[in-house]
C-alpha cells in the first residue's frame, strides 16, 4: 500500500516538474529579448530541475541517493539564479538592449 502511494507521489511529482521545464522551454521560444528568456529559463528550469531531483531522492529511498539528489537541488539552487544574474548583467554591459515595449530600466544609470 504505502509502495504504490510513493509511485503514485513520484509520478505527480515527474509531470509538475515537466510542466515547469516545458513553461521554461516556451519562455525561451516565446519572449522578447534575452533578459525573458533568461529569466523563464533560470526559475522554472531550475524548479523543474529540482522537482525531477526529489523525485528521484523519493523513488529510491536510499540514502546515498538521496543525499546526492539534495546535494543537487541545493547545487541548483544556488547557481542558477546567480549564473543568470551574472550573464544578464554582462549581456547589458556588451550592448544587448532591452525589448522596445519594457518600460522600467533599472540598469541605466549603472555600467
Amino acid at each position: 500500500m504505502m509502495q504504490e502511494f510513493l509511485l503514485y507521489l513520484v509520478g505527480g511529482i515527474l509531470i509538475i516538474s515537466a510542466v515547469f521545464s516545458l513553461a521554461a522551454a516556451i519562455g525561451i521560444l516565446r519572449l522578447p529579448d534575452l533578459y525573458t528568456r533568461m529569466h523563464a529559463a533560470s526559475k522554472a528550469g531550475t524548479l523543474g530541475s529540482g522537482l525531477a531531483l526529489l523525485a528521484i531522492a523519493i523513488f529510491s529511498l536510499e540514502g546515498s541517493v538521496v543525499l546526492r539528489a539534495v546535494a543537487g537541488f541545493v547545487f541548483f539552487l544556488l547557481t542558477a539564479p546567480v549564473a543568470s544574474h551574472l550573464l544578464a548583467r554582462a549581456a547589458y554591459v556588451a550592448g544587448y538592449r532591452l525589448d522596445e515595449r519594457t518600460k522600467i530600466n533599472d540598469m541605466d544609470d549603472a555600467s
